[in-house]
């Protein structure tokens, strides 16, 4: 069925729609990887975006639900250039088009990607719909821009406090959206893992007396999070706080320094960062439209992007504080970075 991509600047993309067949609006964003789509489409990072992957042929190896980073699918739209519906994967257990129809998230193929790449560097990340129906960018200009993603944590937290794991370590989660497999390196590291909703009362979060904090990912703009920004303020001094990509900005924040939004933001798994602790560089997993890019005073950088000199990776030059921007829980990948859930721990007390 003929579909079309209309962006908040009135550019347009004619292809054909798959999936669940329902118009849907988000923030139209790319992702550089070439494989990784279960993981990315579970991704609580990517709620309220349409995410557009540059790899011309996705679905290829059908959908392993192992794989999952999430319960149920969170992004609002997924655009590919061609859809496989012919999946040839021993662990597959359904089509792609499928799974996004059971789970009503709707796709468009048959668009140039390459084109809205293009646009999206050049004019910077762009609200979108991806509509089924005869409209003009005229018609669906107010309603392009009345979307907003300012909830976009309490929708993706977990609603309850849970507990995974029996290791010697305690791990306190504040959940602005984690993945499946942050919490399973903690597990595999021997850690008891106890996974709270984001806007725990610090009290709530220190009465399990944790030996490490750790603030996750999770999707939006970190400056709409002013309730979070002042709970981790109560947090630190009190246990060694780690983190990762929105809990980096939020750490940052609540510490006293500043984030700013990249033009297009990093994502994909092939971002090359280098880290300053070793000189080594590494190729990291990333997920963010967000950045630091002011340090906290009595912080100092650990890891650069070697795409653009953005700040990466920070740590407090006395106190147990550490974070990173990248993701380095390998999935989909790559590997090089596992390492930092060790460094992690041994921040533990």
């Amino acid at each position: 069925m003929k579909a079309k991509l209309i962006l908040e600047n009135g550019n347009t993309f004619q292809g054909e729609a798959f999936g669940y067949l329902k118009d849907s609006i988000g923030e139209v964003v790319f992702n550089t990887g070439m494989t990784g789509y279960g993981e990315i489409l579970t991704d609580p990072s990517y709620y309220g975006q349409i995410v557009t992957m540059t790899y011309p042929l996705i679905g290829n190896y059908g959908v392993d639900l192992g794989d999952l980073e999430s319960d149920l699918p969170k992004v609002k739209g997924l655009i590919v250039r061609e859809i496989c519906n012919y999946s040839s994967n021993f662990k597959s257990e359904m089509e792609l088009d499928d799974y996004l129809k059971i789970n009503k998230i709707i796709g468009l193929s048959g668009i140039d990607t390459r084109e809205l790449t293009k646009v999206l560097r050049s004019k910077g990340t762009m609200k979108g719909i991806i509509t089924e129906e005869n409209l003009n960018f005229a018609t669906v200009k107010n309603t392009i821009e009345s979307f907003s993603n300012k909830n976009a944590v309490s929708e993706v937290s977990t609603r309850e406090k849970y507990t995974v794991g029996s290791g010697r370590k305690s791990i306190a989660v504040l959940d602005f959206g984690i993945k499946k497999s942050m919490i399973k390196a903690f597990v595999d590291r021997q850690c008891r893992v106890t996974v709270f909703p984001a806007r725990t009362k610090a009290e709530d979060v220190l009465e399990i007396d944790p030996d490490l904090i750790f603030l996750s990912n999770g999707p939006g703009d970190p400056g709409d999070l002013d309730y979070e920004i002042e709970n981790i303020k109560k947090l630190i001094g009190k246990k060694p706080i780690v983190g990762i990509c929105l809990g980096h900005q939020l750490l940052a924040l609540a510490m006293g320094g500043t984030t700013a939004k990249l033009k297009f933001g990093h994502r994909g798994c092939n971002h090359p960062v280098k880290d300053l602790m070793n000189g080594k560089v590494r190729i990291t997993s990333q997920n963010h439209g967000y950045y630091v890019n002011k340090l906290p005073e009595g912080m100092e950088m650990t890891h650069v992007s070697l795409n653009d000199g953005t700040i990466e990776g920070m740590k407090h030059k006395r106190f147990p504080i550490f974070s990173v921007q990248f993701h380095p829980e390998a999935c989909p990948g790559p590997e090089d970075n596992n390492y930092i859930f060790d460094e992690f721990i041994k921040y533990a007390l």
